[in-house]
């Protein structure tokens, strides 16, 4: 499966090649002569320029020429594969650190579905160093966690205190008030609109807070 070139941080390759007193030719010859990597000086300014981007054997490589990490060189990670990038690790490494097979943790990267189990997932945020939202974020659970928000916040919150401390590394009492937020505040919002005198009885607050359900919730954690 063709992989899409991670996020480059053009500027950050540009001002470290220049920290070292380096010219593209140079870092060309660097990937050349270190990494076996055919890369012309065209191509360097083309990356720092954002016209082109390296692809993951370029920018580990890109690193090991300019004396940083990979993390330095991407500009946001968010995937299971960028962030395993920036940790400067194969998917080989990362699957034998986690407990997972090498096969089944490449198809869950290619599928930007994780399926672990809760120690496998444990492993993962701290070989990877993510926080509990950058982990949902990764392992492709954001869509999950919101329909369950939603769920707690428009009917009986209660229900959703299991299933969301099987999804996210975070205490069950940390969990139950964040729930019991999310319902309160929505219920508050919909009693508002829906009360004589309020503009318009649309329920408009109430599907805009259901909108960025996440966000509330992230906001309620902590987090």
């Amino acid at each position: 499966m063709h992989q899409p070139s991670p996020p480059f941080d053009a500027q950050a390759a540009r001002r470290l090649r220049e920290g070292l007193g380096m010219a593209p030719g140079h870092v060309a010859y660097g990937l050349r002569a270190q990494y076996g990597l055919l890369v012309d000086p065209e191509t360097v300014a083309a990356w720092e320029r954002g016209r082109a981007r390296p692809d993951e054997q370029e920018l580990t490589a890109l690193a090991g020429v300019l004396w940083c990490s990979p993390a330095e060189l991407i500009a946001t990670a968010s995937t299971l594969r960028e962030h395993r990038m920036a940790r400067g690790l194969s998917a080989e490494e990362l699957a034998r650190l986690v407990g997972v097979a090498a096969h089944a943790y490449q198809r869950m990267e290619d599928e930007g579905r994780w399926r672990g189990t809760e120690r496998q997932t444990a492993a993962l945020a701290e070989v990877l160093g993510l926080g509990p939202r950058a982990l949902i974020t990764a392992t492709g659970g954001d869509e999950r966690l919101a329909e369950l928000l939603r769920d707690a916040a428009t009917t009986r919150w209660q229900a959703y205190v299991k299933p969301a401390v099987k999804m996210l590394p975070l205490p069950k009492r940390r969990l139950e008030s964040a729930l019991q937020r999310l319902h309160t505040d929505y219920h508050a919002r919909m009693a508002a609109t829906s009360s004589w005198g309020a503009s318009g009885a649309t329920g408009d607050e109430g599907r805009a807070y259901l909108d960025d359900i996440t966000g509330h919730f992230w906001a309620a954690v902590g987090s």
